[in-house]
């Protein structure tokens, strides 16, 4: 993917500016993470961690990611942050955003510099000299905010990464660094590792240092695994994840009974079918852990609706397929929202697209490369012939097809963890001007 190159232009007063002022910068991008074992509800709401332990695949940063630069300069007169373009006027104040700046800086170390003609290191920044430095963050995200896709995740995970690259942080003990991630998005310490990655709840430890974010697998583990994402609305959601955790922890008794008796049963079926490559206890787990979250949301009183009718006819379609096949070939998994996430095999990725380009249809052939990401893959689905018994079996759902139900598929796969981008990629572009 060509980097998208972002100008932000900073006015500062001529007489807090160096009249050459040296910023340092780091650029670094963090994927999505799409959870199969879900976290809902909070334990500990000053250091952010939850009532149960979950897990999740990382997904390929092609479609989806976050990228954030984080800059830092002595010439800087306050922290600042920059969101997909516009800045948030009250970040700096942001108990998440102060937690993971503060976080981070406080593990920083001298940054060190070679001269490429004599091979000297020099230090051109002490660590004690950070923290008189003030930082200057952009991001963006390449997909909807706010729709239930975890992009907040991918952000923060990015805003932890791009600053422990900044800082040269390192860290006093493992899985540190995904233990400040959490502080400004729960699920941002699961985006820190790439491919099947496990938040142990933790609780053992008074501050909760144990509240950290472990690899299961990497994504070349399971290559197989693919994730076909319906972007059902890219709406910002009615009830944020906040409120509905709060909701739910204080009203749902079913909640309680899932995190103290369900949740540790399922996460050590799933951590095994991972490790075994056993996709049919890998889907059914997914399905069955989506379906009871949005059951406690549906115990909370009042409750809460992050599915609609779209998403309802996601999962007859999936379990009429599973059944046409004799086998769980897909499984589903919804947030907190209406996008469906569905999992399967590269052996039946077409199967599966040909089946959702089907039943939700494009407008038009010529959206297919905007419709799915990958076009060949797309053109193999619009190709691909269904079996009649199949199509006659998922129309037994009633389901009329209707243009415009689903606004995007994205067709993707396990991926790696955050990526350092090279600074030429020249993903932001920070002018300062004297006022």
């Amino acid at each position: 993917m060509t980097p998208q190159t972002h100008k932000i232009t900073v006015v500062v007063p001529k007489t807090s500016l160096d009249p050459n002022p040296i910023i340092h910068e780091a650029t670094v991008s963090a994927p999505t993470n799409i959870a199969c074992i879900k976290y809902w509800g909070k334990a500990n709401s000053q250091y952010n961690t939850p009532i149960n332990s979950s897990l999740s695949v990382s997904l390929d940063q092609t479609d989806l990611r976050a990228v954030t630069t984080a800059s830092a300069s002595s010439s800087f007169d306050r922290d600042r942050l920059w969101l997909n373009g516009i800045e948030v006027l009250d970040a700096s104040t942001s108990k998440r955003f102060r937690a993971c700046v503060d976080g981070v800086r406080a593990l920083a170390t001298d940054k060190v510099v070679v001269d490429p003609a004599t091979g000297a290191k020099c230090v051109v920044v002490t660590k004690d000299e950070w923290s008189g430095m003030h930082v200057h963050i952009a991001s963006y995200n390449t997909f909807p905010t706010a729709a239930g896709l975890a992009s907040s995740a991918a952000g923060y995970a990015a805003l932890v990464a791009a600053l422990v690259r900044l800082f040269g942080a390192e860290e006093s003990y493992p899985g540190e660094f995904t233990a400040i991630a959490r502080q400004g998005s729960g699920s941002a310490c699961r985006s820190l590792h790439g491919g099947f990655v496990a938040w142990r709840a933790g609780g053992k430890k008074s501050d909760w240092s144990d509240s950290i974010a472990e690899q299961v697998a990497d994504e070349l583990h399971w290559e197989e695994v693919r994730a076909v994402i319906l972007v059902v609305s890219d709406a910002k959601k009615e009830t944020s994840s906040t409120d509905g955790m709060s909701d739910s922890v204080a009203t749902s008794e079913l909640l309680a009974f899932r995190a103290r008796e369900v949740v540790p049963k399922r996460m050590n079926i799933i951590e095994e079918a991972i490790k075994a490559k056993d996709f049919e206890s890998f889907g059914k787990v997914t399905m069955m852990d989506s379906n009871q979250f949005h059951a406690t949301c549906l115990d909370t009183y009042p409750p809460i609706f992050y599915m609609n009718d779209v998403s309802r006819s996601v999962v007859q379609m999936i379990h009429m397929y599973n059944a046409w096949a004799g086998e769980i070939r897909a499984a589903y998994t919804f947030d907190a929202g209406p996008n469906a996430v569905l999992y399967t095999l590269d052996k039946h990725v077409v199967e599966l697209l040909a089946l959702v380009l089907k039943y939700y249809p494009a407008q038009s052939e010529d959206l297919v490369g905007d419709y799915v990401s990958n076009l060949a893959l797309a053109q193999k689905a619009l190709e691909f012939k269904l079996c009649p018994s199949l199509m006659e079996a998922v129309e037994k759902t009633g389901r009329v097809h209707k243009h415009g139900d689903v606004k995007m598929v994205y067709c993707t796969k396990g991926g790696p963890g955050p990526k350092t981008l090279d600074p030429c990629d020249g993903v932001f572009d920070f002018k300062i001007v004297q006022s």
